[in-house]
C-alpha cells in the first residue's frame, strides 16, 4: 500500500464515519496525507485528519479520532490503528499491505515517482545562459546540473516545460570579445578590458583558419569577421561542452533576433499600452517604481540606444508570447540585485510577478584540491570551467556534487572527496547500491531464483523490521519527487536516495538474506526478497535519471 492509497484509505473512513454520525460532508477535505511519523514506534504512519476537521464538525478530536480509528481498523491492509495525544493517529500497515508496494514499484518500473501534480502548468526553464566570450565556468555549470535536473523533475510531475538558453550575442561583451580574438591574431597583447586566455588565442587561430585573409582587412572589418566568426565557434564550444554534461536545451535564443525583428519596439508598445513609459532627459524610461523597484529603469538612452534592460522586457514578452504561464530564469550570486527590477517590469506588462515570473538565485561553487580552492583553469586562465570540473572528477560526480546542495546555499567540491571509491563518497554510496541490486539479481538468476509470476508474490513474507523500514523508504519516493518539484529544490532528490533509500538498504542487505546459502531450497520468502531488491533498484535507479546521473549495474 503505498501513502497515497493509505490516504484514500482514511478519507473512505472518515466518509463512513461522518455518515453513520449525520455530520456534514462538505467539511470532509478532497485529499488529505498521511506522513511517517518521526519516531517509528509510533506506526508506519500518521494522521492529523482527526484535528483538522474537529473544529469544522463540532466534535472533540480525540472523539472523532476514536470513531476514525475504530472505522481504519476495519479496513483491509490495516493491523492496528492507534490515538496519541489530542487526536493523532498512529497507523500499522498489515506485512501483506505494506509489501505489495515492491510490486507495485517493479512493475511501475520508470513510471513510479511519476505523477501529475503539476499538470496544466506550461513552464519555459531559462538555465545556464552564459555569454559566449569563453568557457562555461563553474558557477554556470552548477546551473546546468540544477537546471537540467529541475527540468526533469518538473515533466515527473506533469508540466509541460520547454528549456532554454539565452545567447547572448549583442553588446559591448560581445565587442570586447571580438577585440580580444583580433589583438590574439596580431600577436599583441589582450586590451585593458578584454579577455585573456589560451582559449582565446585557440579562437582566433580558429577564425583565421576560417578566413585566411582577416588580416588583410581593416580592423572595423576584421573586429566583424572576428565577432562574426569567434562567436560561433565559441557557443559551438559551450554547446559541445553541455551534451558531453549531458545537457541539451529545447530552444538557444538568440539575442540579436529580439533586435533583428523589431521584438523591443513592440515590447516598448506594450509597456506604453499599459501606461508605464514615459520620457525624461531624451531617454525612455520604465516606472518600475510603482511596483516596489528602487528606481524606474532606462529602455532607451538619450542616444537612442537600447538598453540590457530593454532587451530583458522584450525576451520576457517573447516568452509569454510563445504561450508560457510562468516563466523561470536561474541566474547566478551577482545578480540578486535583478529580482525587484524584473518583477516590477513583469507587473509593469500586467502580469503578476508572483505567478508568472519566478527567479532563482544560484550561490557560489568552490573546487578544492588538498583543501585550498583552485583559482584559475588551465585553458580559461582566469576561472574554473566545466571541462576542468569533469576532468577532475566526471560527469556523474560533478552533476550530483552540484545538484545535492540548495542552491542558494555555497558549496565547496573536494577533489579528493568526489574520487574516492568509498562511501562517504555521497555519489558512490548511492551508486554502489544501484550496482548492489543489479549484482544481486544477476547473482540470484545464476542460482535459480527469480521473481517469479507476481501473482505468485507473497508480501506477507517481508515482515523483518529492516524490510519494514525499506518498504516504508521506498514508498516516500513520489512525494519526495513531487516536493522537489514544487520548491525547485533537486537537491531532496539526492539526500532522499542517501539518506532514505540507500541507508535503509544497507541495513536490510546485512539482516535480510536474499540469495539461499549453498544448497538451501529457494523459498517464497527469498523471492520476495528479490522483490524488494529489484523494488530498490527501481527506485534508485528512477531518483538518479531525475539529476541526470547514472545508475551503473556494475563498479
Amino acid at each position: 500500500m503505498t501513502p497515497a492509497e493509505l490516504a484514500s484509505v482514511v478519507l473512505t473512513a472518515a466518509h463512513a464515519v461522518f455518515t453513520d454520525r449525520g455530520l456534514d460532508h462538505a467539511a470532509l477535505p478532497e485529499h488529505t496525507v498521511v506522513e511517517r511519523p518521526r519516531n517509528p514506534e509510533h506506526g508506519d504512519y500518521a494522521s492529523t485528519l482527526a484535528l483538522q476537521l474537529s473544529k469544522k464538525v463540532g466534535v472533540p478530536p480525540r472523539e472523532l479520532a476514536t470513531a476514525l480509528a475504530d472505522e481504519l481498523g476495519r479496513a483491509p491492509g490495516i493491523k492496528s490503528v492507534e490515538i496519541a495525544g489530542p487526536g493523532f493517529l498512529n497507523i500499522r500497515l498489515d506485512a501483506a499491505a505494506a509489501g505489495q508496494l515492491a510490486r507495485l514499484i517493479v512493475e511501475a518500473g520508470a513510471e513510479y515517482g511519476r505523477s501529475d501534480r503539476l499538470a496544466g502548468e506550461k513552464i519555459n526553464l531559462e538555465f545556464v545562459s552564459a555569454n559566449p566570450t569563453g568557457p562555461v565556468h563553474i558557477g554556470g555549470v552548477r546551473w546546468a546540473a540544477v537546471g537540467d535536473a529541475l527540468s526533469r523533475l518538473l515533466r515527473a510531475t506533469g508540466a509541460e516545460v520547454g528549456t532554454e538558453y539565452y545567447f547572448n550575442d549583442a553588446g559591448s561583451q560581445i565587442d570586447r570579445f571580438a577585440r580580444s580574438l583580433l589583438a590574439a591574431a596580431k600577436g599583441e597583447p589582450a586590451p585593458e578590458d578584454g579577455y585573456g586566455g589560451a582559449y582565446i588565442a585557440e579562437i582566433a587561430a580558429e577564425v583565421q583558419a576560417r578566413r585566411p585573409d582577416v588580416l588583410t582587412l581593416d580592423d572595423a572589418a576584421a573586429q566583424e569577421v572576428f565577432r562574426v566568426e569567434g562567436v560561433a565557434l565559441m557557443f559551438d564550444e559551450i554547446r559541445s561542452s553541455l551534451r558531453d554534461f549531458g545537457v541539451e536545451f529545447d530552444t538557444y535564443f538568440n539575442e540579436k533576433d529580439l533586435h533583428d525583428r523589431g521584438e523591443l519596439d513592440l515590447a516598448l508598445a506594450r509597456l506604453r499600452e499599459q501606461g508605464r513609459v514615459y520620457e525624461s532627459e531624451g531617454a525612455t524610461w520604465l516606472r518600475t517604481t510603482d511596483f516596489g523597484d528602487d528606481k524606474d529603469r532606462v529602455l532607451r538612452k538619450s542616444n537612442g540606444e537600447w538598453t540590457y534592460f530593454a532587451a530583458d522586457c522584450a525576451y520576457y514578452l517573447d516568452k509569454r508570447e510563445r504561450g508560457f504561464e510562468r516563466v523561470v530564469i536561474m541566474l547566478g550570486a551577482d545578480h540578486h540585485g535583478y529580482i525587484g527590477r524584473m518583477k516590477a517590469m513583469a507587473a509593469c506588462f500586467g502580469d503578476d510577478p508572483e505567478r508568472n515570473l519566478e527567479i532563482l538565485i544560484g550561490q557560489l561553487v568552490n573546487l578544492l584540491r588538498d583543501g585550498a580552492p583552485m583559482r584559475m583553469s588551465k585553458r580559461a586562465g582566469t576561472v574554473i570551467t566545466l571541462e576542468d570540473l569533469v576532468e577532475a572528477i566526471g560527469v556523474d560526480a560533478s552533476r550530483y556534487a552540484l545538484a545535492r546542495y540548495s542552491s542558494d546555499s555555497p558549496i565547496d567540491i573536494d577533489i579528493e572527496l568526489w574520487t574516492r571509491a568509498t562511501r562517504d563518497n555521497p555519489v558512490y554510496y548511492v551508486q554502489y547500491v544501484a550496482a548492489r541490486t543489479a549484482g544481486v539479481a544477476r547473482n540470484a538468476a545464476e542460482v535459480g531464483l527469480v521473481p517469479g509470476d507476481a501473482d505468485a508474490f507473497r508480501p506477507e513474507l517481508l515482515d523483518h523490521e529492516k524490510e519494514n523500514e525499506l518498504l516504508k523508504a521506498l514508498a516516500e519516493f513520489p512525494a519526495v519527487v513531487a516536493t522537489a518539484a514544487e520548491l525547485r529544490e533537486p537537491h531532496r532528490v539526492a539526500r532522499y536516495l542517501e539518506e532514505s533509500v540507500a541507508a535503509s538498504y544497507h541495513r536490510f542487505y546485512d539482516n535480510c538474506r536474499v540469495l539461499p546459502l549453498g544448497d538451501e531450497e529457494v523459498t517464497d520468502r527469498h523471492r520476495a526478497r528479490l522483490w524488494l531488491n529489484n523494488a530498490t533498484r527501481t527506485v534508485i535507479a528512477n531518483g538518479l535519471h531525475l539529476l541526470g546521473v547514472s545508475a551503473p549495474e556494475r563498479m
